[in-house]
């Protein structure tokens, strides 16, 4: 974005944001006069405050009157103080915290007229005639009969002078905006519903943990996960902690399924790994619709193996604990996106719900979605389980897939000839990690080895990038260059960093000559470079340098896995997600610092290189003022305006603490210290301020379960075109020939495919210098929509004013 792009974002009348698949300019006030309510209702999950905080910021920036509506339907249905007018400063410091804090309630009372007749007269007397509701597909339905009944409710209460003439003709209609907020995920229509990221996190924490003891004592677990009759959570935390086995009501089990369970968890046993773990939906069944608990799991464990099982049920602690990144930004967009939804719509606008579609939030039918996630069930008591997986969408179609692939995956017995010589296929597949290490690299590590060993294939890791490659010899005890078994692998998807060892350096920097030599010398036939920018970087080197050297002649794929997410051909990149929720977790303890200070400012520096998605995402998930980024240029005019729009939240609204995101490249002159020091100074009487360098415990920590998913399946997908290049590209004397453009590819997730994009290609959309995508899809997305959520109202805030109208005592060293 150019200096006129900042300029424009910078505006406070009047900001240019991308909704839904198409951009609008939205003016601050364009919508005074309305008034809208927000409630949540039916169970909690983590993300509804971000949600519910994005709805007020995003409807006072248009002019509205926002209201809280508090314990859900009930408060509807009661009145008086459970209807509130919402403020900025009511809705702060809420992003971080995990369920709902204007509850939430199931009502008999909305199910019957009379109450929907209560709850119409409460929202005519604040003249509310618009309603955001957060809530599971139940909730959902309830607000679409209240708004079909909406004109026969005012009738009746007209009729019985409980309203004016004025108020029916003012309140004439209603409309009506969902978001899903659920951690089962169990609603059809969007990507992800609002909670289930965060639900698990905790599941995956919960099972990291049971299997520290789990292998301590050489005992089984049967863990019982939520989700009613949706096996999401099941599925994703199988594919996540490496669970032997996992039974969900979408795909039940075959019949035998008792005996195939034993024999899988006793050959794991004889491979000499002293854990087993089982992952159970509460909704689990056989295949003649029976039900399957996790103590009946644990009796046949138990009693057919003899192995000391035992079983945990994780309960209500997985809609606890405060909400991840991704839930926390989810929410913000849901939000954003609910209200000029509510905006746009007309008295005959059908109700919708706001969905994610890829990386972008979308409005579609609510009924049409409420229908077929009705559908999902009836097709599973017709015990048609391939119509529910296909109802269920793309994803868990890809979750499915993924899990049935690896649970048939076994480790590859030695196969002999009559004449007893072993065969095999005689390839060589290479796998290396070259960049920063980040989390996720590890999964796509063993993902990639047991995949290829099952095809026959030979896998060669190779350690500490090039420098293992060629200089290994002299700089390692054991060999760089050495053949990676099935148990080697065992344990890595949840493991951060890189545990083949990796550098940031391209192959261009060591000698293409020497790196060409050393991969003829070992006999490659495909190379699979996990990594960021350089692993992108050094891949291109070696396909331009085909034609001088052979042995880059073969199947080559990169898998994106940086923190920075600066790789172009992806929208995500391996290791980003886990590194937004390190961000936002100390980001939340750093605020948390202060709590008993008064006024006080964090600048927080972020990594990233010249990329300010880290910035910017983690000020969207950590309710930051500012994200002060590469590519949105800044000037000292804005650093001053942003100190003064500090102090007028400070001063007018009392707010104690602030937050600003520097990436670590933002600008070369406007530094992490400058910033400091300017805000220092500027905030004197109004507010102290300190800096922190958050460095390298932005690459440390556990992989999240996104990014050991994303790497599973991402190697899983790279394997199956690795093998297929070397197929379609061998000799007739068994050499490797494959100089097409598409044998060197990178694999990035592009919406919502996985797409091998050759690297020729990409080489005229990438910013080399600055090791940039030369377009990004978030800048448009979520740059403006983080603009709006810092701001107070539509006011115009004037320098001058603030300035010489201060008044307060001299805090500097509180």
């Amino acid at each position: 974005m150019g200096e006129h792009s900042r300029e424009h974002l910078s505006r406070k009348d009047s900001i240019w944001i991308q909704t839904g698949r198409e951009g609008q300019e939205l003016d601050a006030g364009s919508a005074t006069g309305k008034s809208l309510g927000v409630f949540t209702s039916g169970g909690d999950s983590q993300g509804m405050n971000s949600a519910a905080r994005a709805v007020v910021r995003m409807g006072s920036f248009l002019g509205c009157k926002v209201y809280y509506i508090k314990e859900g339907y009930q408060g509807m249905v009661d009145g008086g103080d459970h209807i509130i007018e919402a403020s900025w400063a009511s809705s702060s410091g809420i992003m971080q915290k995990g369920g709902t804090v204007i509850g939430s309630a199931r009502c008999a009372d909305f199910r019957q007229r009379e109450g929907r007749l209560k709850a119409a007269k409460n929202l005519i007397d604040k003249n509310i005639t618009n309603l955001v509701v957060i809530g599971g597909d139940g909730s959902l339905t309830g607000a679409n009969l209240f708004r079909q009944e909406w004109n026969s409710l005012l009738d009746e209460l007209k009729a019985t002078d409980r309203i004016t003439d004025e108020q029916r003709k003012s309140c004439s209609s209603i409309n009506i905006v969902g978001m899903v907020g659920s951690i089962d995920n169990d609603f059809c229509g969007t990507d992800m519903t609002i909670g289930t990221d965060s639900a698990l996190h905790r599941i995956i924490e919960s099972v990291d943990s049971i299997s520290t003891t789990a292998s301590s004592h050489q005992r089984a677990f049967v863990l019982e996960v939520m989700g009613r009759h949706c096996g999401y959570l099941a599925l994703v935390a199988a594919l996540a902690t490496e669970a032997d086995w996992v039974l969900i009501p979408e795909c039940p089990p075959d019949k035998g399924w008792e005996k195939t369970l034993c024999e899988k968890l006793s050959a794991e046993r004889e491979m000499g790994l002293r854990l087993n773990i089982v992952i159970i939906a509460e909704g689990a069944i056989d295949i003649e619709g029976n039900p399957i608990t996790a103590n009946m799991v644990k009796d046949l464990i138990t009693n057919e193996l003899k192995y000391d099982t035992r079983v945990t049920v994780l309960g209500h602690v997985q809609r606890g604990g405060k909400p991840t990144a991704f839930d926390r930004i989810l929410g913000a967009r849901m939000g954003a996106e609910a209200v000029l939804a509510l905006m746009d719509a007309k008295p005959d606008t059908p109700a919708c719900v706001v969905s994610l579609d890829g990386n972008q939030t979308v409005r579609v039918p609510l009924m049409e979605c409420v229908e077929r996630t009705k559908s999902v069930q009836e097709a599973m008591n017709k015990k048609n389980f391939q119509e529910a997986v296909r109802l269920r969408g793309k994803s868990f179609q890809n979750n499915l897939a993924t899990y049935l692939r690896l649970s048939k995956l076994r480790p590859p017995k030695v196969m002999c000839d009559p004449t007893g010589q072993v065969c095999s296929s005689g390839k060589k597949l290479a796998v290396m990690n070259i960049g920063a290490p980040a989390c996720g690299a590890n999964a796509a590590v063993r993902s990639f080895v047991r995949f290829a060993l099952t095809k026959g294939y030979t896998v060669l890791g190779i350690h500490d990038s090039f420098d293992g490659l060629l200089y290994g010899d002299i700089l390692r005890a054991v060999e760089p260059v050495k053949p990676i078994g099935w148990t080697d692998v065992h344990g890595w998807t949840c493991q951060g960093g890189s545990l083949l060892g990796t550098k940031k350096c391209t192959a261009a920097r060591y000698g293409l000559d020497k790196v060409a030599e050393k991969l003829k010398e070992h006999d490659i036939s495909g190379l699979l470079i996990i990594g960021g920018f350089e692993a992108y970087h050094s891949a291109l080197q070696m396909t331009e340098a085909r034609s001088k050297y052979d042995a880059f002649c073969i199947p080559m794929v990169v898998i994106p896995c940086t923190i920075s997410n600066n790789v172009p051909g992806t929208d995500f990149s391996l290791g980003a997600d886990t590194a937004l929720n390190e961000i936002a977790d100390i980001c939340d303890r750093i605020k948390q610092s202060a709590t008993g200070t008064k006024r006080r400012v964090f600048i927080v520096e972020v990594m990233g290189g010249y990329c300010g998605y880290l910035a910017t995402m983690a000020g969207l998930a950590g309710g930051a003022d500012a994200a002060y980024i590469y590519e949105d240029p800044f000037n000292i005019t804005n650093l001053r305006d942003d100190v003064i729009h500090l102090k007028n939240k400070i001063i007018q609204l009392g707010v104690q603490r602030g937050l600003i995101l520097r990436n670590e490249n933002a600008n070369a002159n406007y530094t992490t210290d400058f910033i400091h020091q300017m805000f220092s100074e500027e905030g004197k009487g109004s507010f102290t301020c300190r800096k922190n360098v958050l460095g390298h415990m932005q690459q440390g920590g556990v992989p999240s379960p996104f990014d050991r998913n994303y790497g599973t399946k991402m190697a899983s997908k790279a394997v199956d075109y690795m093998i297929t290049k070397v197929e379609e590209n061998t000799t007739e004397d068994g050499k490797i020939k494959s100089c097409t453009k598409d044998s060197a590819v990178l694999l990035g997730m592009c919406r919502r495919q996985l797409l091998f994009t050759p690297l020729e290609e990409l080489r005229e959309i990438t910013d080399f210098e600055k090791r940039l995508p030369k377009q990004q899809w978030w800048l448009s997305l979520v740059r403006p929509l983080l603009r709006i959520m810092t701001k107070h109202s539509n006011e115009t805030y004037r320098a001058d004013a603030i300035l010489t109208n201060v008044d307060l005592e001299d805090d500097d060293n509180a």
